[in-house]
């Protein structure tokens, strides 16, 4: 069996999993169906250092007075349209962020420097079939596809392109667990102009918390871990750790403001270590969510 025919059979084995619950399952009471435009975050980090005279204060112990100018840009879109009723939870989302941050030397001729920091687009439809209750959370199969590239490529790395396939085990729309989920996962990856397929195991969550009217925490992210490649390619990475944190403060019904942290942990095939990136900000960001019918 090539490793493309694995992937396809993830798609395959999740679908069969659902079908194969809702089949069996009890028809109990019927909970009317909802359609809903939720827009989870629509943000906008900015910040900025203008030194004036640094080039006078070089000397300086005050690192402040002798700083590059710079400035960081990062905007995020994280929308989902979720359809539930009784028996089954459909989630189709898009989620985007661009980050770049600009320096330039103090002095008169000196070439600003820009470096990406953060780059993504992933489209994604999930299928999440409700078999059990769980202290008021639903329990069940789930699969998963998805499409993940980025708007620019890296310097002199091409630009990512990967589909993705995820089936698996998962608990969700609890009020502090939002979702919870191990996985079996399936990527075919066209980044590269020979095509790779990988199979990996992943975990991930979203986690909500009110601590007290209008502040709420939340974090969300994943782990997965890579167990076999159709061929070998060194930037391919073994294991992948993504986390965010963030605190949101009300400003409005629909605008917020409060501190984040991320935090990437990384290691390619080709690599002896890992690699890391830790970004801490704050954020102003709208949230919404739209009840289209019920």
């Amino acid at each position: 069996m090539t490793y493309f025919s694995k992937f396809i059979n993830v798609v395959a084995c999740g679908a069969l999993v659902v079908s194969s619950s809702v089949a069996f399952a009890g028809d109990e009471y019927q909970k009317p169906a909802e359609l809903r435009a939720n827009f989870r975050r629509v943000g906008l980090e900015m910040s900025s250092t203008k030194v004036s005279n640094a080039k006078e204060y070089e000397n300086s112990p005050v690192t402040q007075l002798n700083a590059d100018n710079q400035s960081l840009i990062k905007g995020v879109f994280d929308f989902v349209l979720e359809y539930d009723n009784t028996d089954m939870r459909w989630d189709n989302s898009l989620f985007m962020n661009y980050g770049r941050t600009k320096i330039k030397g103090h002095e008169d001729g000196d070439v600003s420097e820009t470096s990406e920091n953060e780059d993504k687009i992933l489209l994604t439809s999930d299928y999440a079939y409700k078999m059990w209750k769980v202290r008021e959370m639903d329990l069940g199969p789930f699969a998963s596809i998805a499409y993940q590239t980025e708007f620019t490529r890296n310097e002199d790395a091409p630009r990512m392109k990967v589909f993705r396939a995820k089936s698996g085990l998962k608990l969700f729309s609890g009020k502090v667990i939002k979702d919870l989920y191990v996985a079996g996962v399936g990527e075919y990856d066209i980044t590269y102009s020979d095509h790779i397929s990988k199979f990996a195991a992943e975990t991930g969550w979203r986690l909500e918390h009110q601590l007290r009217e209008g502040v709420q925490v939340s974090t969300d992210g994943y782990f997965r871990k890579y167990f076999t490649y159709s061929q070998y390619v060194g930037t391919d990475l073994k294991y992948d750790l993504n986390v965010t944190a963030r605190m949101d403060v009300d400003i409005t019904e629909t605008l917020t403001f409060g501190p984040y942290i991320s935090y990437r942990l990384a290691q390619s095939r080709e690599a002896s270590s890992h690699a890391s990136n830790l970004m801490i900000g704050v954020s102003l960001a709208y949230k919404n969510l739209y009840q289209l019918f019920q």
